[in-house]
């Protein structure tokens, strides 16, 4: 997860090298306000079709990487697997854990960060993350770490926004308004079939994708901006640092976003999110 604004690719990713110690921390700050797990829950349908894609089995040992409140962790939980889910924003691990505990399902929770797992080589089965390490800085470091502690022949299984859909869309839309930080690779690339290959190629002996849609289903664009404005860190951050007079500007180019991709017919939103369900086999 992540406070970069701008999701599609960018002349950015070729720019001079950014302090990614310093992105990871305003990125953190980012994902620590407003509460992503208002908009994380509705997500949970994600975690179920990839740990599907994965065809886990009960009793295997699972990683949830960057989990945010856990959607994945817990469709894991509910297929009987041994889950360990982690973020590096303890609120988040706190709403995972109170999900989990409401559904009496067992998780250990642990913070952790992404880039670099605390955990042994070869540790499970199958490491997981949707919408959440593709935002990570240091996109080598990330994918490099979940293909270690991965085991070999184990999977490893990411939803991933492309640069087309619409959540790529909204990003960009974002930085037209806020540039996004010179040096910084677009977490964007993370939905494109080619970078996918760069990243885990190496460590793979297959890799399988394929392209879904997550359906965002609001009350009306005007209800989703409140929610996203409210809750959802980078998009609470971009308003934040804009000043009053060009907040309005942003909110209308967000509204005129949902607008191209809405087909619900009526008044309330229904907007496909584009993403890939991808599914690595470690070599």
């Amino acid at each position: 997860m992540s406070a970069t604004p701008a999701l599609a690719p960018q002349a950015s990713d070729a720019a001079a090298p950014a302090n990614l110690s310093e992105v990871k921390l305003r990125q953190q700050g980012a994902w620590s306000s407003g509460n992503y797990a208002v908009v994380g829950t509705t997500l949970q349908i994600v975690g179920e079709s990839l740990c599907e894609a994965l065809d886990l089995r009960s009793g295997q040992k699972v990683l949830d990487v960057a989990a945010g409140n856990g959607n994945a962790s817990l469709a894991a939980a509910r297929r009987w697997c041994d889950v360990v889910s982690t973020d590096y924003v303890p609120a988040l691990l706190e709403r995972g854990k109170a999900r989990a505990q409401a559904d009496g399902l067992t998780i250990k929770f642990q913070e952790a960060d992404a880039e670099a797992l605390p955990f042994a080589d070869a540790s499970f089965d199958a490491v997981l993350s949707t919408f959440g390490v593709m935002f990570t800085p240091n996109q080598e470091a990330a994918a490099a770490e979940m293909a270690r502690v991965c085991k070999p022949g184990g999977k490893i299984g990411l939803a991933n926004w492309t640069p087309e859909g619409f959540i790529g869309q909204l990003f960009k839309t974002i930085g037209k308004h806020l540039p996004p930080p010179a040096g910084v690779k677009s977490p964007a690339l993370w939905g494109m079939p080619a970078r996918i290959d760069e990243l885990f190629g190496a460590h793979a002996s297959s890799i399988r994708i394929e392209k879904r849609h997550y359906i965002f289903r609001y009350r009306s664009a005007e209800h989703w901006l409140e929610v996203f404005r409210t809750f959802y860190g980078p998009v609470l951050k971009a308003f934040a640092a804009l000043p009053a007079e060009s907040q309005p500007m942003l909110a209308r180019d967000l509204v005129d976003l949902v607008g191209r991709y809405n087909r619900s017919g009526d008044s309330t939103m229904v907007v496909p999110g584009e993403y890939l369900e991808i599914a690595i086999t470690r070599r």
